[in-house]
């Protein structure tokens, strides 16, 4: 199927905005991609793509056959998917963007159940905290924490992140703990850096009706993960991680809990995709898989599950 597979190529070369690019998602050599798009501007008799020797841009033309395109391949893939479910589960190449101490925590303990379930899907995981941009970067769906701002996605709630303040014990024998968040003006805390906004995060405080919001002071900022609950972990000073990961940090002995009467509002969860991307079979059931762990694990649905104590 010539055609489709041209309409496919041109599709993913608008939302890479590079042949190199969709060439690699599509798993084909980058002169493939060249002469397909080169058959159908001639088939067509029109100029889809505007070329330059450092990108690549779609003319009125091409965003208007675009989006017939986007409609048609949709549809052709549902028809197959609903021939191809009554015989066999989904497969393919499946990559998904997770935060990294959610990979580390959450998901990765529990894929064997996803395996198990689908065992001819394989999955790449990138763990990031950057929120890349989905299209150009081959990514079929992500999750996210907090707001979503791009109104290009698709999102699906899958429940909550609860946050918690914590601090290692050697710290809090050498600085003492906190009682209150206006204390924390007298401590260190470890900034976080958000990687895809670039802002320092904020800290938050709400009890009963009391809500604060209080500027945070240190001599360490980071902005991955792993290396903000190394910090903390070391005793660099007081930081705000998932409660998740408090929950076996404090299992380890590495971290307690500070303020725990005083905690921020959850953020949302969601897994997130492309609204112009095709749903395929194997998005559906990692999406529907991600929502029932969510569901079921302890320290992302219910903040009391943490037990905090001592706080």
């Amino acid at each position: 199927m010539p055609q489709f597979q041209a309409m496919e190529v041109f599709t993913r070369v608008v939302e890479a905005g590079s042949f190199s690019r969709a060439a690699v998602a599509l798993g084909m050599p980058n002169a493939t991609a060249t002469t397909l798009i080169q058959r159908l501007e001639a088939q067509l008799g029109v100029r889809l793509l505007n070329r330059t020797t450092r990108s690549v841009s779609v003319t009125p033309d091409g965003m208007a056959y675009y989006e017939h395109c986007c409609s048609i391949l949709a549809q052709m893939h549902d028809a197959q998917e609903a021939l191809g479910q009554r015989h066999a589960s989904p497969s393919g190449h499946l990559r998904v963007e997770v935060p990294t101490l959610m990979a580390r925590w959450v998901i990765v303990p529990a894929l064997p159940s996803f395996f198990a379930a689908y065992p001819d899907i394989q999955l790449e995981l990138s763990c990031s905290e950057s929120r890349t941009a989905l299209l150009e970067n081959g990514i079929d769906c992500a999750v996210w924490s907090g707001d979503i701002e791009d109104s290009s996605l698709v999102a699906r709630p899958v429940g909550q992140l609860y946050l918690a303040t914590c601090a290692a014990p050697s710290y809090l024998a050498a600085q003492g703990r906190p009682t209150h968040p206006r204390d924390l003006a007298t401590h260190r805390c470890v900034q976080h850096l958000f990687q895809h906004s670039g802002r320092l995060a904020e800290w938050t405080f709400a009890k009963d009706s009391d809500y604060l919001k209080i500027p945070m002071k240190g001599s360490l900022c980071v902005n991955d993960e792993n290396s903000y609950l190394a910090a903390a972990e070391a005793g660099l000073g007081i930081a705000r991680i998932p409660a998740f990961v408090l929950k076996e940090a404090m299992q380890r002995g590495s971290l307690d809990p500070v303020l725990s009467e005083w905690l921020p509002d959850p953020l949302p969860l969601n897994v997130v995709y492309p609204q112009r991307r095709h749903l395929s079979g194997k998005v559906r059931v990692f999406v529907d898989w991600i929502a029932a762990l969510f569901k079921e694990h302890d320290g992302i649905q219910l903040r009391s599950s943490v037990h905090f104590a001592g706080g």
